[in-house]
């Protein structure tokens, strides 16, 4: 993989706000800046509740902005949305393709349209009662099921619940977050496989990676830390499911629209089942991501992949919806 950016503009890290993902965009944007400025490019670190108050102001302050910000307000379009209006590149996709990777029931009705697999599912919405929504979850998925936020990663908000009675904490608990759907799922019991796309003049995938750990999933403290996770990359898996899971995800990426980056999350299910979990159009950019180490097993130094992520915002077609 070539280091192709000679670019020697205003780069603005664009991170944080006030997205319960803030603590990993932060991690995302501290490494990218330092790889930036090592390299002596021209960085700054700019929160994104500080771009809303700058507006077009920032046209003056940066030239293109490196998206470091996860979750609600900068992985779904909205951050996209803000940059196209005040006609600064951006790395990444762009709003259309953010927003549905982000949003979770439509981006499943995507893949159901294509016959992709991907685990069966209701939507809960905020006025939806606890009784209505176990015996929708009784009648459509049978226990256990997974729940998580409709709309954010990380596995942040989410659980399994075993029973009816472990569904109802749950879905009680959701009242303090700041999610207004959620999703129930029906658990499928397998390993986490993730596999990172970086377009390099067409989407190149890299190194496939799997993950286990000890805890009850692959939740957020696993993601974290990588003292409570052991991964594999590149990946043990057999010829036939690794060809399936890259094809699957080249797919999953160009259905979106997707452009410059993302990382499509799967499950590999001891019968062979390997169905699609999420699509994430701004992932993880900290050296000891996920992203960072698949790249490294493909022998892309972790400047090299931060430098061919900022190229994304160069090579956008003129439209991009």
């Amino acid at each position: 993989m070539s280091d192709q950016s000679h670019y020697g503009g205003r780069i603005g890290v664009l991170y944080g706000g006030d997205s319960p993902e803030r603590p990993g965009s932060i991690a995302s944007a501290e490494a990218a800046f330092k790889a930036l400025s090592g390299a002596g490019m021209r960085a700054e670190m700019i929160d994104l509740g500080d771009v809303r108050e700058l507006g077009a102001g920032l046209r003056e302050r940066i030239d293109v902005a490196l998206l470091a910000c996860h979750g609600l307000g900068g992985e779904d379009g909205k951050i996209q949305g803000l940059l196209e209006q005040l006609q600064i590149p951006y790395t990444g996709s762009g709003v259309l393709a953010s927003a549905l990777g982000m949003h979770k029931p439509t981006f499943k009705t995507l893949l159901a349209a294509r016959n992709i697999d991907t685990p069966k599912s209701i939507t809960v919405l905020a006025e939806h009662s606890v009784e209505t929504t176990l015996t929708t979850v009784e009648l459509n998925l049978g226990y256990p099921v997974f729940v998580k936020p409709a709309g954010g990663g990380g596995s942040l908000g989410a659980g399994i619940a075993r029973n009816a009675e472990e569904l109802t904490e749950l879905l009680r608990a959701r009242r303090d977050q700041p999610y207004a759907e959620y999703m129930v799922e029906e658990y499928i019991d397998g390993i986490p496989c993730t596999v990172g796309i970086l377009d390099q003049g067409g989407p190149v995938v890299l190194p496939l990676l799997t993950c286990e750990t000890d805890r009850a999933f692959y939740d957020y403290e696993a993601k974290h830390d990588r003292g409570l996770r052991h991964e594999t990359c590149p990946a043990a898996l057999p010829e036939e499911v690794e060809q399936r899971v890259v094809e699957t995800a080249l797919q999953v990426h160009r259905l979106i629209g997707a452009h410059g980056v993302s990382r499509v999350d799967f499950l590999i299910g001891a019968d062979g089942r390997t169905p699609v979990l999420e699509v994430n159009t701004v992932p993880g950019l900290s050296e000891a991501g996920n992203l960072a180490t698949m790249a490294a097993a493909a022998g892309v130094s972790y400047v090299q992949l931060i430098k061919a992520v900022l190229d994304t915002a160069f090579t956008k077609v003129s439209y991009v919806p």
